[in-house]
C-alpha cells in the first residue's frame, strides 16, 4: 500500500479549484432559482480543457482516467457548487464511454466536439414504467431498410433540452420474445433537434440549474450507422458506463459532504450562544466530527475503485460499495449541518439548504441504494436473488 500524495491529482484539485473560486455559493443559488443553466462555469470548464480530461488524447482530450476525472468532480461539488455543477459536465466526461470502446467511427465523429464543449449529449435509459428494471424498457426501434424507427418515451433524461445528442436504450426485440432479459436491447446516438423528439422539464425538488426531462419519441428514424456495436448487445455496452458513473456520484457525494462539514464548522465556531460559541457543545462538535470521519472512510473506497477500473481490473463490488458509502457519508454531513444552523440551516442565504437538497438526490440516482445492496448481496455475497 501506498498512500503518497499523487502530485499528478493534486495538480488537478488545484486548477479545479481556481476555475471554481470564480463561481460562489451565491452563484450556485441564483442559478439553481432561477433554473438556469450555468453556461459561464461551464464555458470556463471547456475552455480550461476540464471537459474532456477523461476523453483520449487522439479525440482532443485529456486522456486522463476515472481517478482524475473523479478528484476534477469531488472539488467541483466541495467548492459549494454541488450537483449543480456536476451534473453539467457530469455526462460529458464519461457517459460516451461505450461509444469510444464500441462505435470507433462514430468515437472519431462526436468525441472531439464532446472534448472542447462544443456538443453537448444527454444519457436516455430510464422510463416511467421500468424504473430501475432496465431490462422492462418498452421504448422500440423496428428496422426499416437502412433505417430503424425508435417509439416509446424516456424520463430523468439530464440535459435533454440543452443537448444535440443523446445516448439512447431502446429494445430492439421484444421482451418475450428475446432468449433473455437482457437480450435484444441496443444502444443508438439519436439527435435531440429532431421534430420526432418531444421534450418536456420535470419539476423537481433540487439541482435545478440542469433539467431533467421526459422525452418521447415519436417514430424518430435513426441511421443504422447510429447504432452502437451489435444489435442486442446494448445491454451490456452500458455496462462500460456503469461502474465509471458510480465511482463519479461517489465523488460527487463526497464534495459535498466536504463542503457542508466545512461551512458548518466554521459557523460553528463564530456563532455564540450562552456566552460560548456552539462548537463548544459536543451535541454539535461531535455529529460533524462522525461526518468527517464517514468521509474520509467513503473517499479511501472511492480512489479503490477508481484505481482499479484505470488498471483494468474488476471493479463492480468497489464502485458498488463507493456509490452506497458516499451517498450515505454526503446526506449525512449535510444533514448535520443543517442541524448546525438551527432554523438559519432552512434559510437559503446560508447555502446548506441547497447542499442537503441535493445530497438526498445521491441515494436515489442513478441508481438506489437498495439495488446497490441487492447487487452485493446477490452477486458479492451469494445470496438468493430478490427480484
Amino acid at each position: 500500500m501506498n498512500f503518497d500524495t499523487d502530485q499528478d491529482l493534486e495538480a488537478i484539485r488545484e486548477g479545479v479549484r481556481r476555475v471554481c473560486s470564480n463561481f460562489d455559493d451565491d452563484y450556485w443559488a441564483a442559478k439553481d432559482a432561477a433554473h438556469e443553466f450555468p453556461w459561464e462555469f461551464y464555458n470556463a470548464l471547456a475552455e480550461g480543457g476540464w471537459v474532456g480530461i477523461a476523453i483520449p488524447e487522439e479525440f482532443g482530450g485529456g486522456g486522463q482516467g476515472i481517478a482524475a476525472a473523479s478528484v476534477m468532480l469531488e472539488e467541483i461539488a466541495a467548492s459549494g457548487a454541488a450537483m449543480n455543477g456536476c451534473s453539467a459536465v457530469h455526462l460529458s466526461i464519461f457517459g460516451m464511454e461505450p461509444v469510444r470502446k464500441h462505435a470507433p467511427e462514430l468515437a472519431a465523429e462526436i468525441l472531439p466536439r464532446i472534448a472542447s464543449g462544443d456538443l453537448h449529449v444527454a444519457f436516455g435509459v430510464t422510463e416511467p414504467d421500468a424504473g430501475t428494471d432496465t431490462t422492462s424498457i418498452r421504448t422500440r426501434a423496428v428496422r426499416d431498410g437502412d433505417e430503424y424507427v425508435i417509439t416509446g418515451a424516456k424520463v430523468w433524461t439530464t440535459k435533454a433540452s440543452l443537448s444535440q445528442m443523446c445516448l439512447l436504450l431502446v429494445r430492439t426485440t421484444p421482451k418475450e420474445e428475446a432468449e433473455s432479459r437482457t437480450d435484444g436491447i441496443s444502444l443508438f446516438l439519436v439527435d435531440l433537434d429532431d421534430p420526432a423528439v418531444d421534450i418536456t422539464p420535470i419539476p423537481k425538488l433540487g439541482r435545478n440549474a440542469v433539467v431533467s426531462c421526459e422525452v418521447r419519441y415519436d417514430g424518430l428514424r435513426v441511421p443504422a450507422s447510429r447504432r452502437i456495436g451489435d444489435e442486442g448487445e446494448g445491454f451490456r455496452y452500458i455496462l462500460d458506463g456503469l461502474n465509471p458513473e458510480r465511482i463519479l456520484i461517489a465523488s460527487e457525494a463526497l464534495g459535498i459532504g466536504r463542503a457542508a462539514v466545512r461551512k458548518a464548522s466554521e459557523y460553528a465556531k463564530e456563532r455564540v450562544i450562552f456566552d460560548r460559541p456552539i462548537g463548544q457543545n459536543q451535541g454539535v462538535a461531535f455529529p460533524l466530527a462522525e461526518a468527517h470521519m464517514r468521509l474520509n472512510a467513503a473517499e479511501l473506497v472511492i480512489r479503490e475503485a477508481a484505481w482499479r477500473y484505470d488498471n483494468n481490473l474488476s471493479c463492480a463490488e468497489q464502485a458498488n460499495t463507493a456509490k452506497y458509502l458516499a451517498s450515505d457519508a454526503g446526506f449525512f454531513a449535510a444533514d448535520r449541518a443543517l442541524q448546525t444552523f438551527g432554523g438559519f440551516g432552512y434559510a437559503s442565504e446560508y447555502h446548506v439548504e441547497r447542499y442537503w437538497r441535493e445530497a438526498r438526490l445521491m441515494k436515489i440516482a442513478p441508481v438506489s441504494q437498495e439495488m446497490v445492496a441487492n447487487f452485493i448481496s446477490n452477486k458479492i455475497l451469494g445470496l438468493p436473488k430478490s427480484y
